[in-house]
C-alpha cells in the first residue's frame, strides 16, 4: 500500500495545473522539499504516489486572506446593498406609469354662437366649409372658425396683464397639470353678486382640509355657472360694446387674496366659473396684474365646477398653443383620484 503522509501544503490553483504538466515532477519534489514534506517527496521521486493521488489528496485550497474586522464589516454591507440595488432598479424598470382610472369631468363648454365673451368683443365665429362624398368615394368635412383669445373657457397668460411676462405658449406644462382644488363660496356669492373671495375662504379650506395651498390648480366655485350662456344672469348685462362695462355684475378674486395667494402660497394657476379673475366692477383690474406679475395664469369660464369635490382630483389644462398669444381657448378636464 502506498504511504500518504497527512502534509496540506496550499498551492494557488494556477501553479498546481503546471505542475501536473511537468513531466518530471521537478517542481512539484522541490516545493515538498520547500515545505518540509520529505517523505512526500521521495514518494513523488520514486512516482509510489502518483501526481493526481497526491494533488488529490494531501493539497488543500488556498487559505482565504485576512481582513481587518472594519474592511470585513464593510464587505458584509456590500452583498445587502448589491441586492438592494439590485431590486430597486428592477422594480423601477418594471413598474408601469399608473394610468388614469377614475371619473373624468370635462371643465370647458363648447364653442359656438352662443359662447360668452366680454362686451366689447365680437364673439365667436363659426364657417361652414366643404362637406361630403368626393368624386373619389370618400367622406370630406373642413371648417373655418374665428375667435378672441379671451372668451369662452379660456386661460390668461401672464403677458396679458403684465409686461414681459409669459406668452400663452411659454406657460410651463408644469402649471398646467397638477392637483386641484375647489374653493366653494357659492352662498355668499349668491347673497351678493359682486362678492370677491377673501383671504379667509382660503385659510378656511386649509383648516378644514388640514394642508396648505402648495404646489395646487385652485378653482372658485361662485355658482355663477349655472347661469352659462345666459348673459344677464351670468355677467350681469347682455348689452355690448364699452357703454356695457359699467354694468357688470359678476364675483371675482379680491387683489388682497390674490397677492396671499402668490406671496404666502405657492399655488400653480387659478380658475373660477365667471368671466374674469376681478369681479364685474373693477375699475384698475388689480388681481391680473398681481397674479401675472409672478407669472400665475388664470382660467376663466370654466364649467362644471359643480360636479368637483373639494379635492381628490388631478387637473390637465391645455390651451391652444398660440405662438405670441396673450391667451387662448382651453380644454380642461378634471380625473378623480
Amino acid at each position: 500500500m502506498l504511504t500518504k503522509t497527512k502534509s496540506h501544503i496550499r498551492i494557488p490553483r494556477r501553479q498546481r495545473e503546471k505542475l501536473k504538466k511537468d513531466p518530471n515532477f521537478t517542481e512539484m519534489i522541490e516545493l515538498l522539499e520547500d515545505q518540509g514534506d520529505l517523505e512526500a517527496a521521495r514518494q513523488v521521486r520514486g512516482r509510489d504516489l502518483s501526481l493526481d493521488e497526491y494533488l488529490r489528496t494531501h493539497i488543500s485550497k488556498p487559505a482565504p486572506v485576512r481582513q481587518s474586522n472594519k474592511r470585513r464589516r464593510h464587505m458584509q454591507r456590500v452583498p445587502i446593498f448589491l441586492f438592494t440595488t439590485v431590486v430597486l432598479v428592477s422594480l423601477n424598470c418594471t413598474r408601469q406609469p399608473k394610468p388614469f382610472t377614475g371619473k373624468i369631468i370635462d371643465l370647458s363648454y363648447a364653442f359656438d354662437s352662443t359662447t360668452v365673451y366680454w362686451p366689447t368683443e365680437k364673439g365667436f365665429i363659426f364657417e361652414k366649409g366643404t362637406e361630403g362624398y368626393t368624386p373619389g368615394g370618400w367622406y370630406y368635412s373642413a371648417n373655418r372658425f374665428w375667435t378672441p383669445e379671451h372668451g369662452g373657457t379660456h386661460i390668461d397668460a401672464p403677458i396679458h396683464f403684465f409686461k414681459d411676462r409669459e406668452h400663452v405658449d411659454e406657460i410651463p406644462l408644469e402649471r398646467l397639470i397638477a392637483p386641484g382644488v375647489v374653493i366653494d363660496v357659492t352662498e355668499k356669492c349668491a347673497a351678493d353678486r359682486d362678492y370677491q373671495i377673501q383671504i379667509d375662504d382660503f385659510t378656511a379650506w386649509e383648516k378644514k382640509h388640514g394642508q396648505e395651498l402648495n404646489d395646487v390648480i385652485v378653482f372658485l366655485r361662485t355658482g355663477f355657472g349655472k347661469f352659462y350662456p345666459d348673459r344677464i344672469k351670468y355677467m350681469g348685462t347682455d348689452e355690448r360694446g364699452d357703454a356695457a362695462i359699467p354694468k357688470l355684475h359678476f364675483p371675482g378674486l379680491h387683489p388682497d387674496a390674490a397677492k396671499w395667494l402668490v406671496k404666502e402660497r405657492k399655488i400653480k394657476a387659478i380658475g373660477l366659473d365667471t368671466p374674469s379673475i376681478d369681479y364685474g366692477q373693477s375699475k384698475n383690474f388689480q388681481t391680473h396684474v398681481t397674479l401675472y406679475e409672478q407669472s400665475t395664469p388664470a382660467m376663466e369660464y370654466v364649467a362644471n365646477l359643480d360636479q368637483l369635490p373639494e379635492k381628490g382630483f388631478t387637473i390637465i389644462a391645455l390651451p391652444m398653443k398660440i405662438r405670441g398669444g396673450s391667451g387662448g381657448p382651453v380644454r380642461i378636464v378634471a380625473v378623480m383620484d
